[in-house]
């Protein structure tokens, strides 16, 4: 078993848990680290705002600093709200003489919009603590202050990047989740290379209360357990933008990230590996089953909560299909990616409805999407070989929703329930059935079925 690396955090306290050292410890433990801390400032303070903020005495912080430093085997560290500039001054010859690498978050408005940081510590951290960092990780408001520049576009961003690495950082992050666009684009840059941009998916959410803290202490984590800085600010950015998307309400204000998104994710394989089986059993037992399985193979798949890849979909390794005579048979067992063309179709769903946790591939045909007509289920329609011969990368399933889906103009509450595939290209018609939730799915399934045998019987 690889040693748990003890990663340092030198910020501010948070009463309200969402941000600060909180926030820090909280994803430390997460990411399978032992967290460690000094801390810098009180602060009373809930989701809306800070009503007040109480700075301990200088000598106390670097006594704090001294004190774990000299008996415990630091791997990593991050430094958050610092507050003053005595504070700042105290912490300098210490972190200069660390031998552990430094992720520095010049932490200066709280998400409530009050001030972090006196305005006489600027100048402190810029002497002080800058020339010490690792890795500097502004956000563009703070990357504004003290480059004194104004960033708008990506050409910004660099320009603001590669003067804040002649402060003295080894490399900078500047963040770019306050920019106005449609992902959130974080640029790093080293001395020497150019700047890269590092994007991910925005997270539409509120509740984003503690995501620098969040994201420079996953950072400091990954360092901790020997990551080089690139893979290690990606892997922060991914476990940052699942904690978005799981985050949650609670008080009247921002609401935090969910720090334990991936514990929970998995804790719900157990309960969903043994829903699907169940699926899988009421299936091959359901009259006109057979009739909606297409030739190339039918499977089944289920996502975990906040699922965004196949890997966090379970399936059945040998698909759904039918005998000459009839049968519905279940091949192989449930197992998470086990299947790639259904579960591209459900990653593209649910990048434009994350409720949406169960599909599956039906064969295509006028009778079935009049089926579906009179089930009562919406079902948008693609040209296959527009997916297809688009010149663009990825599995046809996943084009074939996106280019039926429109991201926008959908009426609120209008829910899509399936997504229809005309033949082309040499691939026969499909469709692909979405569903919240396995009883509505089981519900869509019974309404197609039942359609078609009302079809026929006329």
């Amino acid at each position: 078993m690889q040693p748990i690396p003890c990663i340092l955090t030198i910020a501010g306290s948070d009463s309200g848990g969402g941000a600060g050292i909180q926030a820090d410890l909280k994803t430390i433990s997460m990411l399978g680290g032992y967290g460690a801390s000094v801390i810098t400032a009180l602060t009373a303070q809930n989701t809306t705002a800070v009503t007040g903020i109480h700075a301990p005495d200088p000598a106390f912080v670097a006594e704090q600093l001294k004190t774990v430093t000299s008996d415990i085997p630091v791997r990593a560290a991050k430094t958050g709200m610092l507050f003053s500039a005595s504070i700042i001054k105290a912490l300098g010859p210490h972190l200069a003489a660390k031998d552990f690498p430094l992720v520095v978050d010049p932490v200066c408005v709280a998400q409530s919009g009050a001030k972090l940081l006196e305005d006489d510590a600027v100048d402190a951290m810029v002497e002080h603590v800058f020339p010490h960092a690792d890795l500097l990780t502004p956000n563009i408001p703070e990357a504004e202050l003290f480059t004194g520049i104004s960033i708008h576009t990506s050409e910004d961003m660099v320009a603001a990047a590669e003067k804040l690495l002649t402060m003295g950082p080894k490399a900078v992050l500047i963040k770019g989740g306050h920019m106005d666009s449609v992902t959130a684009t974080d640029w790093l840059a080293q001395p020497g290379v150019k700047p890269m941009p590092l994007i991910m998916r925005r997270v539409k959410t509120e509740n984003n209360h503690g995501t620098g803290c969040t994201l420079s202490a996953a950072i400091a984590t990954g360092l901790g357990f020997g990551l080089d800085l690139c893979t290690a600010v990606r892997n922060a950015q991914q476990y940052l933008n699942l904690a978005l998307r799981a985050s949650f309400s609670l008080g009247a204000g921002n609401g935090p990230p969910n720090h334990l998104a991936p514990w929970l994710r998995e804790l719900s394989r157990p309960a969903l590996i043994s829903e699907l089986d169940g699926i899988g059993r009421r299936v091959t037992t359901m009259s006109g089953f057979e009739d909606i399985i297409p030739e190339c193979r039918m499977n089944v798949t289920c996502a975990v909560p906040h699922a965004d890849c196949s890997e966090d979909m379970a399936a059945f390794t040998g698909g759904v299909v039918a005998s000459r005579q009839g049968a519905v048979m279940v091949a192989g067992y449930p197992s998470f990616g086990a299947s790639v063309r259904v579960s591209s179709a459900l990653c593209e769903a649910r990048r434009r409805n994350g409720d949406l946790h169960w599909a599956m591939n039906l064969r295509g045909g006028a009778d079935i999407l009049s089926a579906l007509k009179k089930a009562g289920i919406r079902c948008l329609g693609a040209r296959a070989d527009v997916a297809w011969f688009d010149g663009r990368p990825g599995d046809l399933e996943s084009r074939v929703v996106e280019a039926a889906w429109p991201e926008e103009g959908l009426a609120e509450g209008e829910e899509v329930g399936a997504v229809a595939c005309e033949s082309g290209a040499g691939h026969p018609p499909m469709v692909w059935l979405f569903a919240p939730d396995s009883s509505t799915f089981l519900s869509r399934i019974c309404g197609v079925i039942d359609c078609l045998k009302s079809a026929e019987s006329l």
